[in-house]
């Protein structure tokens, strides 16, 4: 970690409020580390994107995201677009204090003590970053985004069942797989033909797990440069619901009615309004484009 002061966003919120005590022994444990650790809590949502703007304005480059993956998406997009000439090194460290854990399993980080020894170590690694041009704006990612089923069992999950952590979400995914429908989305991979055939989800990965542990794209890299692109093709419900088995280990891709493809860039032809899964966050978008970021960020992992 370089000299200097780390913004550290806590997230008291995440975890059911659960974070806010537990962050205070994690700080104690980075501050005996002799890192100088500027403490900013939350107040509301989207207020870490604020924070980390401000602290990213005022010359800091070292942050740590204290609470879930939602916490991490919101720093991130405050770090995210840089101003034009702005190309040195933001360093991210994430402790996982919140409900999810998913960006920091791809490093085998699984718990918050392993991510205190990552900071101690103070080794960084350079990951992507994804941006999402969309009708209203851009928003970046570094975990995935999600149409359709994954994310319609996210979004109930939140709703109802989020209190009981990842059976909650297996839970709502029983739910919407008795609704389960296809629709067509076209997209283009970087310069190949256009996709028109419907599908019950397509996934976006730049990293490999969601919800947690679910492996949703066991083959994606966040240091390669591309996403990988998860997509079902139409099948009845008995047949979803082994392949949502399966995702727990990643044996759903061996499945052939499940694709994966890799791309630097995903265009949306016929752009409409959809419920979008971004790290967690769930959103109405009208996605245009995703593009990945190679190397843009580097994690403390």
């Amino acid at each position: 970690m370089t000299q200097g002061r780390t913004t550290v966003i806590v997230n008291g919120a995440a975890g059911g409020g659960r974070c806010r005590e537990a962050a205070d022994g994690a700080l104690s444990r980075l501050r005996a580390l002799g890192i100088e650790a500027d403490v900013r809590y939350t107040e509301r949502a989207g207020h870490a994107s604020e924070l980390a703007k401000s602290a990213y304005d005022a010359g800091c480059r070292d942050f740590v995201s204290v609470g879930g993956d939602g916490t991490t998406y919101e720093v991130v997009n405050g770090l995210f677009p840089r101003p034009e000439g702005h190309d040195d090194p933001i360093r991210l460290g994430i402790l996982p204090l919140g409900t999810g854990n998913s960006f920091l399993r791809d490093f085998e980080v699984m718990s918050t003590n392993d991510a205190l020894d990552a900071l101690t170590r103070r080794r960084s690694r350079s990951v992507d970053v994804v941006r999402v041009k969309h009708r209203d704006g851009l928003l970046h990612y570094i975990n995935l985004l999600t149409i359709g089923f994954v994310t319609n069992a996210g979004d109930l999950t939140n709703r109802r069942f989020k209190s009981l952590g990842e059976a909650g979400y297996l839970l709502a995914a029983m739910v919407c797989i008795a609704r389960l429908k296809s629709s067509t989305d076209p997209f283009r991979l970087d310069d190949g033909d256009v996709d028109r055939r419907p599908a019950p989800f397509l996934v976006f990965s730049n990293s490999q797990f969601t919800g947690g542990s679910f492996h949703i794209a066991p083959h994606a890299d966040p240091t390669d440069g591309e996403l990988d692109v998860i997509r079902a093709v139409p099948m009845n419900r008995g047949a979803f619901v082994k392949n949502l088995l399966a995702v727990y280990k990643g044996k759903h891709v061996e499945d052939p009615r499940v694709e994966e493809k890799r791309a630097k860039r995903v265009t949306f032809e016929s752009p409409r309004e959809h419920l979008v899964m971004l790290d967690g966050e769930i959103m109405p978008l009208t996605l245009e484009s995703l593009e990945v970021m190679p190397g843009a960020l580097e994690i403390w992992a």
